[in-house]
């Protein structure tokens, strides 16, 4: 079931039309860690050729062959379709059931197909309440998403330094407003929904605005005391336009 939730969402990033994950890695290794399986369980290292190892965390990565084979499934997919595998999965991976509940309810708020959030509305709330929360994980990762999803490859840049000078529309405004005020656990009131309002968003928008900055909240919690680092293939994502149908040297059109 899990891999059913995270294949209809995170990897249609993959599937959508235009190449817009150009960017990602062509290569893909048969190997979910690549030699990390002979890696001792208290070494929390990820290993990227023969002689370089790099932290990702502070807490034990499992072994491919101890996991469940749905999680195992879901990781071998996503990495194929890719090209990596985000880091967030394995740290995840040291606590199956946890590993499930958190996927499942990540689709759910992020892979809706109802409301007035587009995608990279979503991105971008993620990135603001990120900063708020010190978790360079979400920000770094989440700004790679909404370089995608917007094709704005330095908004989120700007939302990361200061959102208030950031090339924001009213509307991305009013967005971050009301996802800061719930991040800041400031007191809601019926002004924020009306702001909202102004700029065609219902109730259940501002729910879905909520959940997002709560459920993400969690997740920079837990990216903070697990040491949660990001893959350096999210620094690049989405900052260069891929050629298309580039001519061949020595040849003309």
């Amino acid at each position: 079931m899990i891999k059913r939730f995270l294949l209809s969402g995170f990897l249609q990033l993959h599937r959508r039309g235009g190449g817009s994950v150009s960017f990602l890695p062509l290569s893909v290794s048969g190997n979910l860690w690549g030699r990390s399986q002979s890696i001792a369980l208290n070494h929390p290292k990820s290993t990227e050729g023969e002689n370089t190892t790099k932290e990702i965390g502070r807490y034990p990565i499992p072994k491919k062959t101890d996991l469940p084979y749905d999680i195992v499934e879901l990781m071998e997919e996503m990495e194929v379709k890719t090209g990596f595998l985000p880091n967030v999965f394995k740290v995840m991976a040291h606590r199956p059931a946890e590993f499930r509940a958190f996927f499942a309810y990540y689709n759910a708020i992020m892979n809706k197909e109802t409301g007035n959030l587009s995608k990279a509305d979503k991105e971008l709330i993620i990135v603001a309440t990120s900063i708020v929360n010190k978790c360079p994980y979400c920000v770094i990762a989440h700004s790679a998403l909404h370089r995608i999803y917007s094709k704005k490859p330095t908004l989120a840049d700007q939302v990361a330094v200061n959102w208030k000078l950031a090339d924001l529309s009213d509307r991305e405004m009013a967005i971050l407003e009301f996802a800061l005020a719930v991040c800041r656990a400031d007191n809601i009131t019926e002004e924020h929904f009306q702001k909202l309002e102004a700029h065609g968003f219902d109730r259940e928008d501002a729910w879905d605005i909520g959940s997002i900055s709560a459920f993400f909240a969690m997740s920079n919690r837990l990216a903070h005391f697990t040491d949660l680092h990001p893959n350096p293939e999210f620094y690049i994502m989405g900052r260069i336009p891929r050629e298309k149908n580039p001519v061949p040297p020595n040849k003309t059109c």
